[in-house]
C-alpha cells in the first residue's frame, strides 16, 4: 500500500510540475485508448472461457450434478458483460437528449 501511494504521490507532483499539460492531457487519452482496448480484449476472451463454461454448466445441470441456478447465474453475468460497454456508450456518448431523435439504431 506504501509503495502505490509513493507512485501515486510521484506521479501527481511530476504532472503539476510539468510546464506543458497538454502533454499531460495526451497522455491521458492514451491511458483511455488503452484501457477500452484492454476491456475489449478481456471481454473476447471471458466470452469464449463462459461459452465453454455455459455447455459445461448445462450438461452438469441436465444430469443433476450442479444447481440450475448457477447456470442461470454464469450466463446473466455474461449478458451484463456483452451489455456493458454499450451501456456505458449510450450513456456517455448520448447527443441526441431533448432532440426528439431516436438512439436505437
Amino acid at each position: 500500500m506504501k509503495k502505490i501511494s509513493k507512485i501515486l504521490g510521484l506521479g501527481a507532483a511530476g504532472l503539476l510540475l510539468s510546464t506543458n499539460f497538454a502533454s499531460a492531457a495526451d497522455a491521458i487519452d492514451t491511458v483511455i485508448t488503452k484501457g477500452k482496448e484492454v476491456f475489449d480484449g478481456v471481454r473476447k476472451v471471458v466470452f469464449v472461457l463462459g461459452g465453454f463454461g455455459l455447455v459445461g454448466l448445462a450438461m452438469a445441470a441436465i444430469f443433476g450434478k450442479i444447481q440450475w441456478k448457477w447456470f442461470g447465474a454464469l450466463a446473466i453475468g455474461l449478458t451484463i458483460l456483452g451489455l456493458a460497454g454499450s451501456i456505458i456508450n449510450y450513456i456517455v456518448e448520448d447527443t441526441t437528449m431533448g432532440t426528439g431523435q431516436d438512439t436505437i439504431k
